[in-house]
């Protein structure tokens, strides 16, 4: 270690209870489990993809979701093309404004190819099913959608994902690239502020 720095002990970067914010999420599911559920998905949908299949992340809370599938895929035998598509039906508030934005559309041809919707939360289900709806008009042969959490929801949302890796409570959710108004989609692990 060079003179005049210092490091932080090791529980000061991962203990998720030292953060500056008062307000501290409970921790509902670790960063272990979350990596041992992502992995278990990835088993689940291998065997209906292929090499050729598109992963379309929805930006941006599925960054992290998307990216960690991706290389659970690889290790389940398959290399998939990835692209993003980013759409805003909540533009930073704690409530969806019941209609999405196309801000960034999609930038790999989909023509023929199956599609892979990748998602962290499906609680209205408008962000998935827009987006299905556009990865279908651009072509995929099929799409699928997978996404991490699925909070219960009081109204038929019309679709539901095809692939979930965790049954969320009905709670205000954040980490894992789940925010509240734009912080704390990097915690490592998911929390609820209710």
């Amino acid at each position: 270690m060079r003179a005049g720095k210092q490091l932080l002990p090791l529980q000061t970067l991962t203990n998720p209870h030292i953060m500056n914010d008062t307000n501290q999420p409970e921790v509902l599911i670790s960063e272990a489990e979350i990596a041992e559920r992502v992995q278990k998905l990835a088993e689940a949908i291998a065997p209906r993809i292929d090499d050729d299949t598109v992963a379309v992340c929805l930006l941006t809370g599925g960054l992290w979701f998307a990216a960690d599938l991706t290389r659970a895929l690889y290790k389940a035998g398959r290399n998939v093309r990835f692209d993003a598509l980013w759409l805003a039906s909540y533009h930073d508030e704690r409530k969806s404004t019941g209609r999405c934005e196309v801000r960034a559309d999609l930038q790999r041809p989909l023509i023929g190819r199956r599609a892979l919707v990748v998602d962290d939360v499906f609680d209205t289900g408008l962000s998935l099913s827009e987006a299905a709806r556009l990865v279908k008009d651009a072509g995929a042969s099929e799409v699928l959608t997978a996404v991490f959490a699925r909070k219960p929801w009081p109204k038929d949302r019309g679709m539901e994902p095809d692939f979930v890796a965790w049954e969320a409570p009905a709670r205000y959710l954040v980490g894992y690239g789940l925010d509240d108004e734009g912080k704390s989609r990097g915690l490592p692990y998911i929390g609820a502020l209710d």
